[in-house]
């Protein structure tokens, strides 16, 4: 059975996108990556933000049926600025318990606070961290963190890449025939491709002991 696939018709085709965000073959190899020889996990992303928080589903499949990632779902959480900061994590909470007894995910990956922001921008996105991780924890679902560096190096294979491209190498890790959007959903998504990929590794150094 072909996996399931979510296209956007108001986004960038993923041929087009390439093209203008200049990411060339070297990095498109990369979709190759994910026919490991893996036992099937799905995994719940997160991307936290104080006005935007995305989400996204990931399952991979074993190699004994269609090998690859197939993506479930992706969205976003929008938060209103003129509700008050405990309103706003009180809906990240709710939506964010609603999606995970949806889909009952293996584990939930979330993104580590970015450093070089202001300390007053990292308490605020922390306390969105905090109650995304008190939603795995309600949730009973293991928790696994990546700093921003390493997401990116293990979709686009460029620590320092743009969210364009980041958007571009989602699209064709899971086969999407549109730019995932927004973008906060888009970069959900890596973090469960980032998920996936280090368990991958795990795996290929298991076997090779």
């Amino acid at each position: 059975m072909a996996p399931n696939r979510v296209s956007h018709p108001w986004g960038m085709g993923v041929t087009d996108a390439g093209r203008r965000f200049g990411i060339g073959r070297q990095a498109r190899a990369r979709v190759a990556l994910t026919a490991v020889n893996l036992q099937p996990m799905r995994v719940f992303g997160i991307d936290c933000g104080t006005e935007v928080t995305g989400y996204g589903v990931v399952e991979s499949c074993d190699a004994g049926r269609e090998a690859g990632l197939n993506c479930l779902a992706l969205g976003a959480i929008l938060l209103p600025k003129a509700k008050p900061l405990p309103q706003r994590l009180a809906q990240v909470y709710g939506e964010l318990c609603g999606h995970l007894e949806r889909w009952r995910p293996d584990v939930v990956a979330i993104e580590e606070v970015f450093y070089s922001v202001n300390a007053k921008s990292a308490l605020k996105l922390g306390q969105v961290r905090g109650v995304a991780l008190l939603a795995a924890a309600t949730a009973g679902v293991p928790v696994a963190e990546y700093a921003p560096l390493r997401i990116k190096s293990s979709v686009v294979g460029y620590g320092l890449a743009k969210k364009e491209q980041v958007q571009f190498m989602v699209a064709r890790l899971l086969e999407l025939a549109e730019l995932p959007e927004p973008a906060d959903a888009a970069d959900a998504l890596a973090v469960a491709i980032c998920h996936i990929h280090t368990a991958q590794t795990l795996e290929q150094q298991g076997v090779a002991r």
